[in-house]
């Protein structure tokens, strides 16, 4: 029987989760939450090749042995730190684990180099800004259509100078 974090109140101790780089066996998981938290979600191929190219900053999220948490960051050649995509199981939100996430590949973008950290994030998508202002990210512009069914995005930048380091 298996027991479901949504029995004991939906609470997840941070401390018994490991954010750890990810592995080949994750990305069936990784590819779940991602369907689970986007309207468009990459193929298989993105993921694949990300775990490749950045296996130090493709991070995920495990609690009892599940994959309930990812993120992936890469280092531009302008040393800009970029956060591709991040998400948390729907099951798994509301516990520091998307924070948790963020923390740790920032600390390892900035530990590689990165100037400074960039992302985009649906104009909709109020939860992940505010989560993002916290980190000390701030909105640079809105770039117009940027999501396949037209939505706008913020893309925010923080400065790694400014980074307080672990929130």
């Amino acid at each position: 029987m298996s027991v479901s974090i949504r029995q004991f109140g939906g609470r997840v101790p941070l401390a018994m989760v490991a954010i750890r780089p990810a592995r080949l066996f994750d990305i069936p998981d990784v590819m779940r939450i991602e369907r689970e938290s986007f309207r468009e979600d990459y193929p298989r191929g993105v993921f694949l090749v990300f775990l490749e190219n950045n296996p130090d900053t493709f991070l995920v999220a495990e609690y009892n042995g599940r994959v309930i948490g990812y993120v992936m960051g890469y280092l531009r050649p302008d040393l800009e730190g970029h956060i591709m995509s991040i998400a948390v199981d729907p099951a798994y939100r509301g516990n520091g684990i998307g924070s948790a996430l963020l923390t740790e590949v920032i600390e390892r973008l900035i530990n590689k180099g990165a100037r400074y950290i960039g992302l985009e994030v649906r104009v909709s998508n109020e939860k992940a800004i505010k989560l993002y202002e916290r980190l000390g990210f701030r909105k640079i512009k809105r770039i117009i259509g940027y999501y396949a069914d037209g939505e706008d995005a913020y893309y925010m930048l923080m400065p790694a100078d400014e980074w307080g380091g672990r929130n």
